[in-house]
Order: structure tokens, then sequence, then C-alpha cells
């Protein structure tokens, strides 16, 4: 089996897409707007996506949950000012549980963590 994607249900489908493209740093691959109320976006490159999916008549709750997803970065003080820049403070860490990786988390604009890794060397 191949993994394909995930799926994220979003409050808002533009600040998730901003988010997504500008913070994170995933390409737009395809958008549909089904209906005013329901549309549904792939973001990333590789074989493995990310899928938004905007869903008026659903509540969106990710408020305490353990659910994150991690993306690797080259340095997380870098990552850390430039993320200060756009006005997003950093939720917890920077965490190192050994000497070869640090990390730390931020929330998407729907409550999702986001955890940034660094594998040193």
């Amino acid at each position: 089996m191949k993994y394909l994607w995930t799926t994220l249900h979003v409050k808002n489908m533009e600040e998730s897409l901003k988010f997504y493209r500008e913070i994170i740093g995933l390409k737009l691959n395809s958008i549909s707007k089904i209906s005013p109320e329901f549309e549904l976006a792939f973001l990333g490159s590789g074989d493995t996506q990310v899928e938004l999916i905007f869903d008026k008549s659903k509540e969106i709750k990710y408020e305490n949950t353990d659910i994150s997803m991690g993306f690797q970065a080259e340095s997380l003080d870098l990552l850390i000012e430039q993320l200060k820049q756009k006005g997003i403070s950093v939720f917890a860490g920077p965490i190192q549980p050994n000497p070869n990786v640090r990390f730390f988390y931020i929330l998407d604009p729907n409550g999702i963590k986001i955890q940034f890794v660094e594998f040193l060397k």
C-alpha cells in the first residue's frame, strides 16, 4: 500500500490555504469549489499530500488533541525568527529529546499542532 494524503477539515479555506502555502511552504496542486458551502484542496509535493476540506455544515474542533503533522526544517532557530516576523508564536518547545534531534510546535488556524523537526549532525 501507498500512503497518499492526510485530510484536515478546516474552519476557513482561504486562511488555511494561506497558512499551508506561505508558512509551511506547500504547493497548491488543486482546489475544487463544489458549492459555496463545500470546497477541497490538495497541497504538497511528492507522494504524500495534505487535503483541506471546508464544509460549512461541519463544526471543527481540533483543540486539545494529540494529532500533529511534522515537517523537517534546516534550522529551528532561523525558522522561529521567521515565524515571529509573521506573527506566529511557538506553541511548545524547542525540545531536544536526544543529541540528534530538536523540535517545536506551532498551531495552524484550526488548532492543529504543526511540528518542525531539525536533525542535528
